[in-house]
């Protein structure tokens, strides 16, 4: 068994690897070869689907239940700002700075190294799964979701997310909305026609003010925010369609279906397109995992971001090195004793819950 600064030291010179090579969302082979080494180099069998690699616990016994540790090694493209090259891993004053490196490099060889530190342990209480999943910051059809159906069943999910390693058992779900208020077409100087656009103001005023009578304890209330609107060509013509689109962030509350029926009773315009398929996530607050984690002093939230938690048909959490707030930033970083003690932390929280003597 390999000591935790040895596993520390293998995961960040992996990570390093990682920012300095390209994998935007579609565009992740080279990293997933990475990772697909890593795991190989310390005699773990992996499988592959398309950019996703993942791997079971060398001891699996189908009549365990399993615990799937995930997170994702694509990211968004760099923004300006950047003082140095986004793919040219740095360290300064203890930060690895590198695209990437938060989000969600630092907790995904974090697990990576804990799901090697446990690979050749007997007599879990759980089987194990480590998948590296590819398209999570554009919601891809390639991405977990390719993987989930060759997973089996999952019992419980930890996803690895910058969260300063406190665990989020509630994740809000999303909706966008894109809508049309339709009106009729006529000249700006006549008494005729039907303006659209005051049309959808009216609708997007009860965006703004309307209030979900139920609220989650952990994500509090649904969140409504307009967030594009688009109408008319030229000056004198009163426009006869107004198209505005709606940020939707739902919570346990309600199911994305429940909300939408609530929208559609409310307003006038019609709802072109939406998606309800990133539901929102959460874990029964007595579950074990977050009975371990309060004995343990780690802080849970409910957390208004969304991730590839919201595919995972299990209960579920997110926790991991890193900060929410660097992810999408230029300079983006992580330190290293972030790492190491992410890994520190993820050990000693499955080892309390895989074995009866923890």
């Amino acid at each position: 068994m390999q000591n935790l600064n040895e596993l520390s030291q293998q995961a960040i010179e992996l990570l390093k690897q990682l920012i300095a090579t390209p994998s935007f969302s579609g565009q992740e082979a080279e990293t997933a070869d990475l990772i697909q080494k890593f795991l190989q180099e310390h005699g773990v069998e992996t499988k592959r689907k398309f950019n996703n690699i993942w791997a079971l616990n060398r001891h699996y016994h189908p009549e365990k239940p399993t615990l799937l540790l995930n997170s994702h090694h694509d990211t968004v493209k760099p923004v300006a700002g950047w003082q140095s090259d986004p793919f040219t891993p740095t360290i300064s004053d203890g930060k690895l700075i590198g695209l990437g490196s938060n989000d969600a490099g630092g907790p995904l060889v974090s697990l990576l190294a804990t799901f090697v530190y446990f690979y050749q342990w007997e007599n879990l209480n759980y089987n194990l799964i480590l998948a590296a999943t590819a398209e999570e910051e554009n919601s891809g059809e390639k991405g977990i979701r390719a993987v989930l159906p060759e997973l089996g069943k999952i019992d419980l999910a930890i996803v690895g997310e910058p969260t300063g390693m406190e665990m989020a058992i509630a994740e809000k779900g999303l909706m966008v909305l894109r809508c049309r208020a339709h009106g009729r077409a006529g000249h700006a100087a006549r008494e005729i026609g039907e303006n659209a656009i005051l049309k959808a103001v009216q609708d997007i005023q009860w965006f703004s003010n309307y209030q979900f009578p139920k609220v989650s304890p952990m994500l509090g209330p649904v969140k409504m925010t307009v967030t594009v609107i688009q109408a008319g060509e030229l000056h004198n013509v009163i426009p006869d369609k107004c198209d505005f689109t709606v940020d939707v962030r739902t919570t346990d509350a309600y199911t994305n279906e429940q909300v939408l029926q609530i929208i559609k009773q409310n307003i006038t315009s019609e709802i072109v397109r939406t998606s309800l398929r990133l539901k929102p996530s959460s874990i029964d607050p007595n579950h074990q995992l977050v009975k371990i984690s309060r004995e343990m002093s780690i802080k849970t939230f409910g957390s208004p971001t969304l991730s590839d938690q919201t595919y995972i048909e299990a209960p579920s959490v997110k926790m991991g090195p890193g900060m929410s707030e660097r992810s999408h930033t230029p300079n983006e970083f992580i330190y290293l004793e972030e790492i190491k003690q992410g890994i520190g932390r993820y050990i000693e929280l499955l080892e309390r819950l895989l074995t009866d003597g923890g």
